[in-house]
């Protein structure tokens, strides 16, 4: 067997193995079925939610808000990023604000952000944001303090200017945090805007599952929490692909 194919088949015993043991002790009865469902029955739950109008639009309320929040993070987060490694003075003020980022609990701004923005999507999509910028950021300052200074000496050599110097040996060259940062800024965006949602919205995933757990529907609240879960592990899945085949393509070049 290859490598690929063990950690393939052992990734497949580290998931399946514990979903079978709750299978097993929910059919068993060892677990109340007001507490926990077979993950069978969230699955068979799952799909026929997802053939109803109500649910199709909480998805892409949600999806779609996660979506603006991250993209408009990814893009300030690097842009900003950028900028304040080029100003050591501003890097050396901010540095403790972000290692102290998250500590902040943003959630009691939101009546701040209803003020300002109406109640609407834009709340959500700023608490969303707000999560994920600080990951992107974090990660483009790591991304350009590792450039080695080798490659800007090389490019100097060459004559070459700024744009082409930023394209062609720094971005390359800090890709891999820049990745890292990408997926970080997709989870906090994915868990600001649910979180926002299950305690403060009107509509979305969050939401739906909140009204599920207080109305004691357990189908409905886990087959969507198991939607959610689904959703963010092929996101994430598809954003590591796509940073292998990435890599692939760098390590040919």
């Amino acid at each position: 067997m290859t490598r690929a194919g063990r950690i393939f088949w052992t990734r497949c015993a580290v998931i399946g193995g514990p979903v079978a043991l709750l299978e097993a002790a929910c059919r068993l009865r060892w677990i109340s079925p007001l507490v926990i469902i077979p993950p069978s029955e969230m699955v068979a739950a799952m799909v026929s939610l997802l053939g109803t109008e109500e649910v199709l639009a909480s998805v892409g309320q949600t999806f779609s808000t996660v979506a603006i929040a991250f993209v408009a993070a990814v893009v300030l987060g690097f842009v900003l990023g950028a900028v304040i490694h080029g100003l050591p003075r501003l890097r050396r003020a901010i540095d403790p604000l972000l290692a102290s980022y998250y500590s902040v609990p943003f959630f009691v701004f939101y009546p701040l952000l209803v003020a300002l923005f109406g109640l609407n999507a834009l709340p959500l999509i700023a608490i969303g944001f707000i999560f994920a910028l600080p990951a992107m950021l974090i990660a483009t300052l790591l991304g350009l303090d590792r450039v080695p200074r080798v490659f800007r000496k090389v490019a100097r050599m060459h004559r070459l200017g700024w744009a082409r110097t930023a394209t062609l040996v720094i971005l390359p060259a800090a890709l891999p945090n820049l990745f890292q940062g990408i997926k970080l800024a997709l989870a906090y965006a994915f868990i600001g805007v649910i979180a926002g949602e299950f305690i403060l919205s009107s509509g979305g995933l969050g939401y739906a599952i909140a009204y599920a757990y207080e109305s004691f529907e357990n189908r409905t609240m886990y087959g969507l929490m198991l939607f959610v879960l689904l959703s963010a592990i092929v996101t994430n899945g598809l954003l590591y692909a796509w940073e292998a085949r990435q890599q692939r393509r760098r390590g040919r070049g």
